[in-house]
């Protein structure tokens, strides 16, 4: 059987001072803005993988076509002995990973990083049993605040996929990429996943699906509000709006009011105002150009080792090391 060990960095009691801070923020800044990892509660990871699905919804799908057809490629121009992911989640595209670098040989330990202790336990119980001999390292934390908790040795390779980072502002993107960097060795590496800018009816698209799933996933946000912080949004006043900002190149989720709405949060004895067709940001998710991608990795200190893209050129996978 497999050994496995889990670091707790992030408990539900950090959970809740961060929801706190991260709404009282949010909600009293001009203008309006939530954090996009407020979506992911059971109810909105399970809206998601439902988006995952949807025809219009094409980053996943590209990306899981994009590694079965480079993974073997990457593992052997890796050949780390430990696989990090950040934001493992069910750890489902990492498969393709685990089991391409153990047919190289390399492959000794996984580490998956994510903020549900739950998630992760599931998901290494599942691991432990596909993967017999591998040592798996799960740690329970953020990733923009506990890179630093890593387990180190073992010559690691980071995979951080979904473009994820395209949630982040470039400010934000420039710091966690010199975190990540920070933490690894001269010669360990980087698995950088990034959506790059297609044309703008598809992108939209994607993110404000013809069956509104999209839609009750970035309402759910105000679910989570009412439930944690006994809010009392009425959520059904809100509307789901996706734009494309072509000065940024990323898409934009909001809640747009279609009345003025007066809404009370209990727990931070907070009242907040919203004017008939205010709009409060949710998720940014920026696009990126190959080349830029490039640009972001050598600022933060690290080579390129090398990059593949789909036919489409909708997705990018960066093979990056550091310096």
């Amino acid at each position: 059987m497999s050994s496995a060990l889990l670091d707790i960095h992030l408990t539900d009691d950090d959970a809740d001072i961060a929801l706190r801070a991260d709404a009282r923020a949010g909600l009293t800044a001009s203008p309006k803005e939530l954090p996009p990892k407020w979506f992911y509660d059971a109810a909105g990871s399970e809206l998601f993988e439902q988006i995952t699905e949807l025809p219009e919804y094409y980053p996943t799908r590209t990306e899981r076509a994009l590694l079965e057809r480079s993974v073997h490629e990457i593992a052997a121009a890796s050949g780390a002995a430990t696989l990090i992911e950040l934001g493992s989640g069910s750890s489902a595209k990492t498969r393709l990973l685990l089991d391409a670098f153990r047919e190289a040989g390399t492959l000794q330990r996984y580490v998956p990083q994510d903020v549900s202790a739950s998630a992760l336990r599931l998901a290494m119980d599942a691991l432990a049993l596909e993967y017999p001999g591998l040592a798996l390292h799960g740690v329970v934390g953020d990733f923009t605040k506990h890179l630093h908790r890593l387990p180190g040795g073992d010559r690691r390779m980071v995979a951080f996929l979904g473009g994820t980072i395209g949630n982040l502002r470039p400010a934000q993107r420039a710091r966690f990429l010199a975190q990540v960097r920070a933490v690894l060795e001269p010669g360990e590496q980087l698995l950088l996943g990034t959506g790059l800018v297609i044309d703008e009816p598809t992108v939209v698209a994607a993110y404000d699906d013809a069956a509104g799933v999209t839609a009750a996933f970035n309402r759910n946000v105000l679910h989570v509000l009412n439930r944690e912080l006994h809010a009392d949004f009425d959520v059904d006043a809100f509307t789901h709006v996706a734009r494309w900002d072509r000065e940024h190149e990323w898409i934009e989720m909001r809640l747009r009011a279609e009345r003025a709405i007066t809404v009370r949060v209990a727990d931070l004895d907070l009242t907040v105002e919203f004017a008939a067709g205010e709009e409060m940001l949710t998720e940014i998710s920026a696009k990126f150009h190959v080349e830029g991608v490039h640009a972001m990795l050598w600022a933060a200190g690290f080579g390129l080792s090398r990059s593949w893209t789909d036919p489409d050129n909708r997705f990018a996978l960066t093979l990056a090391t550091a310096e």
